[in-house]
């Protein structure tokens, strides 16, 4: 589903990120970890995007980062970015955290309304829409 560029990108030993994606129904999940900062923001953003770009409405796609150890600016920025592109869509971009600090800067942020943060993928893949 990803592109080979991208999956050249994240399975570069010296990358530090890493995600893999599984597609259920019409949604994606994105399972990710490692790091998410300047260094690797275009890498974060391709991903994030080819694999919204395979969801079918009304999806959802759901972004799992209880993997990642750190998510700068960046990060967040991209997926509100999508998850704006995904509403034209008619699909909801799901975030899965249990990190309290995930739900800080999304709320500081003024993100709540379009990162709905789920405590397990599971929950995200089942609730209904929003």
């Amino acid at each position: 589903m990803l592109s080979t560029r991208l999956v050249y990108e994240l399975g570069d030993p010296n990358s530090t990120l890493r995600a893999t994606t599984d597609r259920s129904g019409a949604a994606v999940l994105i399972n990710a970890g490692g790091e998410v900062d300047a260094c690797n923001e275009h890498t974060w953003r391709q991903l994030v995007s080819e694999a919204a770009g395979v969801v079918t409405p009304p999806g959802p796609f759901v972004v799992d980062v209880t993997g990642l150890d750190f998510m700068g600016c960046c990060a967040f920025a991209a997926l509100a970015d999508e998850s704006n592109r995904c509403r034209e869509r008619g699909i909801e971009l799901r975030l899965v955290s249990c990190d309290p600090i995930v739900t800080r800067v999304v709320d500081a942020c003024g993100l709540s309304g379009v990162l709905p943060i789920y405590p397990t993928a599971d929950a995200a893949l089942a609730s209904a829409a929003r």
